[in-house]
């Protein structure tokens, strides 16, 4: 536990003493340790984030607010420990394998279970917000100027576009605020979520963002299944163009920052898209 400061270890050795380190599971491009732990016989998995992180104190949010419509279904992990001030939690093991790249990433049914679970986070309650598009706007900018191998007539194309966006109110939902394959689980054919560092209230097409840049572009059948378990399609047309715009900066911007040059190469293939769309209109 090399990697955990001295109060996450404090902390870890008062909730689980004498625990064993079964697997690390680090994504490793953020700040975040993740480990499998063994205790008394039962699988924990301990989360941590470093001095940068600003994901754990969003997924303890999520863990105590939101999740109760998948955890009562076990469909989530379930949270057991948290400090917010430590930057640590502890939820129960939730036995399965991660979707993506597996045969199951190519499956409908996958995404119709995925879409169901969605609709149970979302239908919970919503909120009128104000602010949210005016806010996006300018985290949208920012990435603009932060360092990136965006070209520059390019940059200042994508900065037009986003200045020119109204900034109407928005009703907003709890959302995962990653829902790919990569955050599902999947366990004798059933479903799952994990991750909840990006969790937070925004309109419900937040969460269709990744898997419309990814696995739906590559066959309509999965985005059908998805719909189809969701209940409906409830993006907004010009609410979603922004939203796809503003995916594609942040995606871009960010993958450089961390050295994921696959997601980098996403990232500018969803700004080509965006350009060729805004040169038909």
């Amino acid at each position: 536990m090399t990697s955990l400061t001295a109060r996450q270890r404090e902390l870890l050795d008062q909730w689980l003493p004498e625990a064993r380190i079964v697997r690390d599971l680090s994504w490793g491009l953020v700040g975040t340790t993740v480990l499998l732990l063994d205790h008394q016989g039962q699988r924990f998995v301990a989360k941590a984030g470093d001095e940068k992180d600003t994901h754990l104190a969003r997924e303890l949010q999520a863990h105590r607010d939101w999740l109760e419509p998948w955890t009562s279904i076990n469909r989530a992990p379930e949270l057991v420990h948290g400090d917010t001030d430590a930057k640590l939690l502890v939820t129960r093991y939730l036995p399965g394998e991660l979707v993506e790249g597996t045969d199951h990433e190519r499956r409908p049914e996958t995404y119709r279970q995925a879409g169901h679970l969605l609709a149970l986070l979302h239908e919970q309650f919503a909120i009128e917000d104000q602010d949210y598009e005016a806010n996006e706007q300018v985290k949208s900018l920012d990435w603009l100027a932060k360092p990136h191998r965006i070209p520059p007539a390019t940059v200042q194309k994508l900065r037009a576009e986003v200045e020119s966006w109204p900034t109407p109110p928005s009703m907003l939902v709890p959302t995962h605020g990653d829902w790919q394959p990569r955050n599902w689980l999947i366990h004798e054919g059933t479903v799952s979520a994990i991750d909840f560092g990006r969790a937070g209230l925004r309109p419900v097409w937040m969460d269709f963002g990744r898997l419309a840049a990814q696995q739906f572009r590559l066959d309509p059948a999965l985005e059908a299944a998805f719909l189809d378990g969701y209940g409906g399609d409830p993006r907004d047309p010009t609410a979603w163009h922004r939203l796809y715009v503003r995916d594609a900066i942040s995606t871009t911007v960010w993958a450089y920052q961390v050295g994921a040059e696959a997601y980098e190469q996403q990232g500018h293939r969803m700004i080509a898209e965006v350009l060729d769309a805004l040169a038909r209109t």
